[in-house]
């Protein structure tokens, strides 16, 4: 651990620091801030960074400032992670927008200025519910720390240099979780495509059986459906989809599509207004787009539920019903593991008879999510219609051989998970360690001022280790 920020020499456990207003250390450079509206920003493009909150956002043309300064997010996203940076330092040609409080170092280095600001609570001093703000005032409230200048410019160095090793890890971390997810991917896309496992074609020739063809198995479902069918009227055959430019399909695979293989309908939410209290606070698990979204495939919770009022202009979906999103997220998947209901925003998948793996129908989705993404409405909230989903052709693999694909699908992901869990507990253990390293810098505001004061040493760091 870095002498620097840890072990002082007795001979300075007598020297003391300095506790002053922020307005003290820094000049507050907020009136010299332009506001530029949203249209107007889309329109405007150029060499000059533009800044807001919580960082570099855009470029424009223009200039305001031309030199070394610290942002100190002014609302919104900063405050809502205690974790995360609410100030950081810009150089050079630069444009502000009235999201961040500009702060011009004085008597302190620049550094010093903004790890300190990312060091201390900001509790108390932030307002507001909906969206935290950091009032001017309120920013005035808070007192700066100063040390004798080689302090401070040993303390800012190797904090840098912590903060250096810390991002060189964090990013070996996110370019892991990249790889894993084209991991998973490629896995997905092999499984539906027939590489991922043996098909059930080459183990009937290696074992000299016969088998049942996804063909026949998909007359076998829709034969049943019209036997079985109790509606009014003459019954309706699904539509077969288009295979016109389709790829060629693995011996004893078919094209099918999901209302060949079950049914396909939207949620229901009739009545009106739909935020109507009466509709909610039952026992009827109510799922919304938000839940399938975090359900990572399999959805276990639920954030809201219907009353009786609710169920009656609804639907109660069977457990095993596969969600898929056609607002907001267009085709985030996941399967009901309890019976719930959705709005018509979620299109339910029920596959019928169990003669088809839902979960491979979920996997093939996942898979052609981006194409699915091509019909969207080019509207603020994207959304595709049912009709879409309809038309979605599905390489359908025989019976035996959609079990075999889901159960290595799952083995694999599942290692995945393991992997990626790991690399999400080192992510926020990064970040433990970056507040520790600024904790160990500031801590107690310089009330334990002995660990500061002296020359910084070379060649000496932090120990991140737990």
């Amino acid at each position: 651990m870095s002498a620097v920020l840890r072990d002082a020499p007795a001979e300075a456990a007598g020297a003391t620091w300095d506790i002053r207003p922020l307005a003290a250390v820094a000049e507050i450079l907020d009136s010299r801030r332009v506001p530029i509206n949203a249209k107007e920003r889309e329109n405007r493009h150029g060499s000059v960074p533009y800044y807001g909150a919580t960082g570099q956002v855009g470029w424009i043309d223009e200039f305001i400032f031309d030199e070394e300064l610290v942002l100190l997010g002014e609302d919104g996203a900063p405050f809502l992670e205690p974790s995360k940076a609410k100030a950081y330092v810009i150089r050079g040609k630069s444009w502000v927008n009235n999201h961040a409080h500009v702060l011009r170092a004085r008597d302190v280095p620049t550094g010093w200025l903004a790890h300190y600001l990312n060091s201390i609570s900001y509790d108390g001093l932030v307002t507001g519910t909906t969206r935290l703000k950091l009032t001017q005032a309120a920013m005035r409230q808070i007192r700066v720390p100063v040390a004798p200048p080689h302090v401070m410019t040993g303390i800012v160095a190797e904090i840098e240099t912590q903060f250096s090793r810390l991002d060189e890890a964090v990013a070996d971390l996110k370019r892991v979780k990249a790889n894993l997810k084209r991991y998973k991917a490629a896995v997905l896309k092999d499984a539906v495509e027939g590489r991922l496992v043996p098909t059930e074609a080459e183990l009937a020739r290696r074992e000299g059986r016969s088998y049942e063809t996804g063909a026949q198995l998909l007359q076998w479902i829709l034969e049943t459906r019209h036997s079985q069918w109790k509606g009014n009227g003459k019954y309706k055959q699904p539509a077969a989809p288009d295979t016109t430019n389709l790829p060629r399909l693995p011996e004893g695979w078919v094209w099918s599509t999901m209302p060949q293989l079950g049914e396909l309908n939207r949620g229901k939410s009739k009545h009106r207004p739909r935020d109507d209290p009466r509709l909610y606070g039952g026992p009827y698990p109510f799922i919304q787009t938000g839940d399938v979204r975090r359900s990572a495939g399999s959805i276990t919770e639920h954030g809201q539920t219907y009353s009786e009022l609710g169920l009656q202009q609804s639907r109660l979906w069977s457990a095993g019903t596969l969600c898929i999103t056609i607002a907001a997220n267009i085709a985030e998947t996941g399967i009901l593991k309890f019976p719930a209901c959705f709005p018509d925003s979620i299109v339910g998948f029920a596959a019928n008879g169990g003669v088809v793996t839902t979960q491979y129908v979920d996997y093939f989705i996942r898979t052609a999510r981006d194409n699915l993404d091509r019909f969207a409405s080019a509207t603020a909230q994207k959304n595709i219609n049912l009709d879409v989903l309809e038309g979605v052709a599905i390489a359908l693999p025989p019976l035996a051989e959609q079990h075999r694909i889901v159960a290595e699908v799952d083995r694999r992901l599942s290692l995945v998970r393991e992997v990626e869990a790991e690399v999400d507990a080192n992510l926020k253990r990064a970040e433990r360690v970056q507040q520790g390293v600024l904790k160990m810098a500031f801590g107690g505001n310089a009330r334990n001022t002995e660990a500061f004061q002296h020359e910084p040493a070379s060649g000496e760091s932090i120990d991140v280790s737990p």
